[in-house]
């Protein structure tokens, strides 16, 4: 783990929009079995339980999937959508209140053969890490590493802030992807990416 990895103190804050703005630009890396591979954080969406009719914990809702989310801030949450695709998310704030940031997109960094092989894939494009079932996949996460302490010196999985700024104006506000269920948060605008950046998915 790098001296640059973001402490607790940077995700156990209240403020879960606040929080998945600042992870614009930032780096999440992972390294399995002495194998490192990074990609510049280009997209989030931010999730505020018990309120948030888009978030997993809603209404304080527990199960064994959901229970990560009310472990402190700095924890991953990786779980399976579809039953296909594994997808990363942040827990923030204290413990005991479900608030998570989603990784939807990166730019990749480092490694990039290794992502290109976990994707099967020959050439370099958005579409390797466009996604957050996608960047999951290249940079080898899946669910076995939900609960996962990002802040531990031994954890596979961190974010590193490596002095990378993204303005304010340069962030793009929308509503996030696929919660149309959720009413009237359904249109809140929590998904959050970084202007003119090519790495971004496409909402669908």
């Amino acid at each position: 783990m790098s001296s640059n990895y973001l402490a607790s103190s940077f995700y156990c804050r209240p403020d879960v929009v606040q929080i998945a703005k600042e992870l614009l630009g930032k780096t999440l890396v992972t390294c399995f079995e002495g194998q490192r591979t990074a990609g510049r954080i280009v997209e989030t969406e931010a999730y505020q339980a018990p309120e948030d009719r888009a978030s997993h914990a809603y209404g304080y809702r527990r199960t064994a999937r959901t229970e990560v989310m009310y472990a402190p801030g700095g924890t991953a949450y990786v779980y399976l959508c579809y039953g296909i695709h594994h997808l990363f998310n942040v827990v923030t704030n204290e413990a005991e209140t479900p608030h998570a940031v989603l990784i939807r997109a990166i730019e990749p960094l480092e490694n990039v053969a290794l992502m290109l092989a976990r994707r099967r894939q020959k050439h370099l494009s958005p579409q390797l890490t466009a996604g957050p079932g996608v960047l999951a996949k290249a940079l080898g996460i899946s669910t076995l590493h939900s609960g996962l302490s990002l802040t531990d010196v031994h954890s596979p999985i961190w974010i590193e802030d490596n002095g990378y700024a993204v303005p304010e104006q340069a962030i793009v506000a929308s509503p996030r992807v696929g919660v149309a269920y959720a009413q009237e948060w359904a249109l809140r605008p929590w998904r959050f990416r970084i202007q003119d950046s090519v790495w971004t998915s496409r909402a669908k």
